[in-house]
């Protein structure tokens, strides 16, 4: 081959050409041999494309992108500028070692582009897996992304000044503690990524709360060096990875996967309007269907007579535990509280089905609209501070 090279050579540039001439014409057939390439790779490269994207798979469209097809295309005439260059100089290396520092980094940034961009691409595919979606995998591909610039960094600079890669690792051992300092955020946030996404401890779409830092919202991004969180008002914070691991975070996913959200509220009775009830207000109330038939016999020879306040208590829970947006598996209780200033708290345990924040608010407030109505059914009355038309009412302003 370098003998053919060779008399390619004599033949472009005879002896007989003064050599700054030879040198011209030589390298302007390197140039028009490397365009050649570039424009040959980039036709064969177009057609493989077309049928890339006739294919019925989408992973092979995110992978193999035109993106990552320009990058190849541009790598083709720095090869053959690295491979002609030093057998058609071969008498006078000394003459184009600029020529062939200056192509060998540009190789260099060529080839950690493409794998750059096959990262990227990577990334994209695994985006539109379904059940990849939620992890934070943005960090760890970004941390991929440094290494690859890293490395390439380091190589170029050991072409730059003509010394190996070791000896560059090596000079930076010795500046290890500077490097740690400016790259403290990043090496923090790649070991805390790690523990966040082998721990599962945050996904993309998460609902978190951390107060200290007025964070409360859905986790849209999770990278090497930020958490970013979309508040309910729409407004963005900005958070370290690794202050997620040494701060506490409430993280409401459990809560949403596991088919039940809390409610914990409490009405306040007048306690002026608990006392016992007559057979006839028990009759009632067994006609209007208040007193559950499984408790009506109970209730009829219950010991020492019957309280409004128990009744409330009793049906409450069995309205609560007939409720289909009530989980009903869940912890569910009507409790009597200890009494304060206020009134006499009952309280309502229960979890709704509903884990989505406004379905969730709307039964919340029909169960507890109906309780509120049905209170006066049982003789009580719901304990409130008074008002002025209150007083008015009273005639006693």
């Amino acid at each position: 081959m370098s003998d053919s090279i060779k008399e390619i050579v004599g033949t472009i540039a005879p002896e007989t050409l003064h050599p700054h001439l030879a040198s011209v014409l030589l390298l302007s057939g390197i140039a028009i041999v490397a365009m050649i390439a570039y424009f040959v790779t980039k036709g064969v490269l177009m057609m493989f494309e077309k049928v890339i994207l006739r294919s019925p798979t989408d992973w092979d469209d995110d992978m193999l992108n035109p993106r990552l097809m320009r990058a190849v295309s541009q790598l083709a005439p720095a090869l053959v500028v690295s491979w002609l260059l030093p057998q058609t100089f071969a008498d006078s290396p000394a003459s184009v070692k600029w020529i062939d520092v200056v192509t060998s980094l540009y190789i260099l940034w060529a080839i950690v582009r493409i794998v750059v961009i096959i990262i990227d691409n990577l990334y994209k595919a695994l985006l539109r897996r379904d059940n990849l979606k939620a992890y934070a995998i943005t960090g760890i591909f970004q941390m991929f992304k440094l290494i690859m610039i890293g490395i390439g960094v380091i190589i170029a600079v050991s072409i730059l000044i003509g010394k190996t890669p070791i000896a560059i690792l090596t000079a930076l051992g010795a500046s290890a503690a500077v490097l740690s300092l400016v790259f403290k955020d990043t090496i923090l946030g790649l070991v805390a990524g790690i523990q966040l996404t082998a721990n599962k401890m945050l996904q993309r779409g998460d609902w978190i709360a951390m107060p200290n830092r007025d964070l409360n919202g859905e986790v849209i991004d999770v990278s090497l060096t930020t958490v970013k969180v979309r508040n309910w008002d729409n407004s963005v914070t900005t958070v370290p990875p690794y202050s997620l691991i040494t701060d506490s975070f409430r993280n409401y996913r459990p809560m949403q996967i596991s088919g039940g959200r809390r409610v914990d509220r409490s009405i306040y009775i007048d306690i002026n309007t608990v006392r016992l009830v007559s057979d006839d207000e028990l009759s009632r109330l067994c006609e209007d269907g208040l007193v559950p038939d499984d408790n009506g016999d109970d209730v009829r020879n219950r010991r020492g007579g019957n309280v409004n306040l128990r009744l409330l208590r009793d049906y409450l829970e069995w309205y609560l535990r007939t409720h289909p947006e009530v989980n009903a598996d869940m912890t569910l209780m009507v409790r009597q509280m200890a009494p304060t200033q206020s009134g006499l708290p009952v309280q309502l345990y229960f979890f709704i089905r509903e884990t989505a924040w406004v379905k969730y608010e709307h039964i919340q407030a029909d169960i507890f609209d109906y309780v509120y109505a049905v209170v006066r059914k049982f003789g009580l009355a719901i304990f409130q501070t008074p008002s002025g038309t209150d007083i008015s009412g009273r005639g006693l302003l």
